[in-house]
């Protein structure tokens, strides 16, 4: 049934094809919308926690922590600060749940229109994109912020005769900008095996290539992290340095994979 369901997907016209990919979009966006009222909306009034919240809490809990032993507090300084935070949080929320909708809608959306084999060869692909992203935004909470933390923390100073103390009062947008920068640089990083792995497929670069090319990527690494993140040494080695780990698999798997192209036309 799905392979007669496939057939006349492929062997739709023109304004067929547009008015599938406009059902599509409209999914994801009834679903994008839905779940952004959701985490916005308080369900029990003022004074009541939404899912934003919630993930808010989870988003400052390192600083907390941190900020806990020597006492401190997050601040905002305009009148429209908390209700844009709550929501950008919220969009994040959305964006983040969403974003599996809109892989498997653009897959069905693009399957008809391949082969057999090349919807299994690039169903590995579709599958390890959420997947890595997920890990980047791992490594960043777990491993990435509560060091960079402490290092930024550092520079309190305790005042004393003649001299005012130095203390941290983030901004919840601010900090709510820096730890989203942070997880969306590591989480695209991450997608680096699935786009070289994906231009080893289209024949566009080779193992050979990727290798020869290795000391550019090390440069283009320390580069993106020098953009990317805050201007810290820690979370700029912290990206760079599984950036180029990543690189190196992706050369590792990308001679596999010609390998096994290569063993598969030798059997045909």
């Amino acid at each position: 049934m799905t392979s007669n369901k496939d057939e006349e997907l492929a062997s739709m016209s023109l304004m067929d094809h547009l008015t599938e990919l406009r059902n599509r979009i409209g999914i994801i966006f009834i679903a994008f919308v839905v779940l952004f009222l959701i985490c916005f909306i308080r369900p029990f009034g003022e004074g009541s926690f939404n899912a934003a919240d919630y993930v808010y809490f989870w988003l400052q809990a390192p600083l907390a922590e941190i900020l806990a032993e020597r006492g401190g507090r997050m601040i905002f300084t305009g009148l429209h600060e908390g209700f844009f935070t709550q929501v950008k949080v919220a969009f994040f929320i959305s964006i983040s749940i969403t974003f599996p909708l809109i892989l498997l809608q653009v897959w069905r959306f693009v399957a008809p229109g391949l082969y057999k084999n090349e919807r299994s060869a690039f169903m590995p692909f579709l599958l390890a994109t959420p997947i890595l992203f997920a890990m980047g935004i791992a490594m960043v909470y777990y491993l990435v912020i509560p060091l960079a933390w402490e290092f930024f923390l550092s520079f309190e100073m305790v005042g004393g005769e003649g001299t005012l103390p130095i203390e941290v009062e983030p901004r919840i947008s601010e900090y709510l900008s820096l730890v989203m920068r942070l997880m969306f640089a590591f989480g695209v990083s991450f997608e680096l095996p699935v786009i070289l792995l994906l231009l080893t497929k289209a024949g566009i670069v080779t193992p050979k290539g990727l290798s020869r090319n290795r000391k550019y990527a090390i440069l283009i690494a320390f580069v993106a992290a020098a953009i990317l993140t805050p201007p810290d040494v820690i979370s700029q080695i912290m990206l760079a340095i599984p950036v180029i780990l990543l690189y190196e698999f992706s050369i590792i798997a990308a001679r596999f994979l010609n390998r096994k192209s290569d063993s598969e036309e030798t059997n045909d």
